[in-house]
C-alpha cells in the first residue's frame, strides 16, 4: 500500500518538475525576444539618429554657402555625440600644414588643442598612427594608444596622449580622388573600441565635409572669375568713354588688379 502511495506522489513531482522546465524555457525565450525587440528598437533609434544628424549637416552646408566653419562645427559636434567621443578635432591640409578647423569637447582641452597649432606632416614620425592617414589609409583606428609604438618610443606623442587622456583613437580621412584634403579625429578617455556602424558614421561625416570643400572652392572660382570678368568689362568701358586718353585708363586698370589681386 505505501508503494502505491508514493507512485502518485512521484508522478505529481515528475509534473511540477517538466512545469517548471517549461515556466523556465518560457521565461527564456520572453526575455529573448524582449532582448531582440530592445536592440532592434535602439537599432532603429541609432539609426534615425544618425539619420538627423546628416540632414542637419546637409541643411547647415545648404545654408553657408563657402562658408566651412558653421559646416565644421555642427559636424564634429554631432560626430562626437553619435560615437560617444570625449573629444574631436578636424583638421584641412594644405599640401603641407594640417590646420585646426574645428574643435569640439571639454573647454580646456578645446583650447589647448588651437594651441597646438598646425601640424607639420614632415615632423610627424613614421610610428604616430597619423602618419598613416597621411600615407593614404582612408581610417585608422587604435583601440588603445599606450600598446602604440609612438607611445612607447615617441617621448612627445606619448606626452600628448597622456595630457589629453587617449586611450581609444579613430581617425578618418578627408579624401578627393586619394588626394588627402584634411582628417577628422576622435579619441575616448578609456579603452572601448568604436563600433562598425560609428566608423561608418565618421566616413560618412568626412565625405560630407569633402562635399562642402568642394562646394566651397567651387564657389570662390566662380566669384573670382565673375570680380575678373566685370573689372575687364569697367576697364573697357573706360577705354570706350577716353579715346585718345589714357591716363583714366590706366587709373582704372591699376585700381582693378590692385582689388583683384589683394594687394
Amino acid at each position: 500500500m505505501a508503494a502505491k502511495g508514493k507512485a502518485p506522489q512521484v508522478k505529481l513531482r515528475r509534473t511540477i518538475a517538466q512545469l517548471e522546465a517549461e515556466l523556465e524555457q518560457r521565461t527564456a525565450e520572453r526575455d529573448e525576444a524582449l532582448s531582440r525587440e530592445v536592440a532592434i528598437a535602439a537599432e532603429r533609434d541609432e539609426a534615425l539618429a544618425q539619420q538627423r544628424a546628416t540632414a542637419d549637416v546637409l541643411d547647415v552646408i545648404n545654408g553657408s554657402p563657402g562658408d566651412l566653419a558653421p559646416v565644421f562645427d555642427a559636424m564634429l559636434e554631432k560626430a562626437v555625440r553619435l560615437c560617444d567621443a570625449a573629444h574631436g578635432v578636424l583638421r584641412t591640409f594644405d599640401g603641407k600644414l594640417l590646420h585646426v578647423a574645428a574643435v569640439h569637447g571639454e573647454p580646456d582641452v578645446v583650447e589647448r588643442t588651437k594651441g597646438l597649432g598646425p601640424i607639420s606632416v614632415d615632423a610627424v614620425p613614421d610610428s604616430e598612427p597619423l602618419s598613416r592617414i597621411v600615407r593614404g589609409e582612408r581610417f585608422v583606428h587604435i583601440a588603445d594608444v599606450h600598446e602604440t609604438a609612438a607611445f612607447r618610443d615617441v617621448p612627445v606623442a606619448r606626452e600628448r596622449m597622456e595630457v589629453a587622456g587617449i586611450r581609444t583613437w579613430l581617425a578618418v580621412a578627408l579624401q578627393k580622388d586619394s588626394a588627402l584634403l584634411g582628417v577628422i579625429m576622435t579619441y575616448r578617455r578609456e579603452v572601448r573600441p568604436f563600433t562598425e556602424k560609428q566608423i561608418a558614421l565618421l566616413q560618412n561625416f568626412a565625405a560630407q565635409a569633402v562635399i562642402a570643400m568642394e562646394n566651397a572652392r567651387l564657389l570662390t572660382e566662380t566669384r573670382e572669375t565673375l570680380e575678373q570678368q566685370t573689372a575687364t568689362a569697367e576697364v573697357l568701358q573706360v577705354i570706350n568713354s577716353s579715346p585718345g586718353d589714357l591716363k583714366p585708363v590706366f587709373e582704372a586698370m591699376l585700381d582693378k588688379a590692385h582689388s583683384l589681386c589683394g594687394c
